[in-house]
C-alpha cells in the first residue's frame, strides 16, 4: 500500500463529510495522532493517524505551494 503524503497545514477532502456539509479539512497538529480542524464550521478533531490515512481522500493543497 502506497502512503499518501501530507504535512502540517494542508487542506484535506475525507471520504465523508463532516455534519457541517463541509468536506474541507485544516491539518493542524501531527504526530501518533492527527488533528485537523473543519473549515466550515471550526470543529477540529483528534484521529489515529492509521485511521486518518484510511479516511483520507485526497490533498487539495499542500502548505508548502
Amino acid at each position: 500500500m502506497v502512503d499518501k503524503e501530507f504535512q502540517l497545514h494542508d487542506i484535506v477532502q475525507m471520504k465523508k463529510p463532516h455534519p457541517c456539509g463541509e468536506n474541507r479539512w485544516k491539518i493542524i497538529r501531527m504526530g501518533m495522532d492527527i488533528r485537523i480542524k473543519c473549515l466550515g464550521c471550526d470543529h477540529s478533531v483528534m484521529i489515529p493517524r492509521r485511521e486518518f490515512t484510511k479516511k483520507l481522500k485526497k490533498v487539495l493543497e499542500s502548505a508548502s505551494n
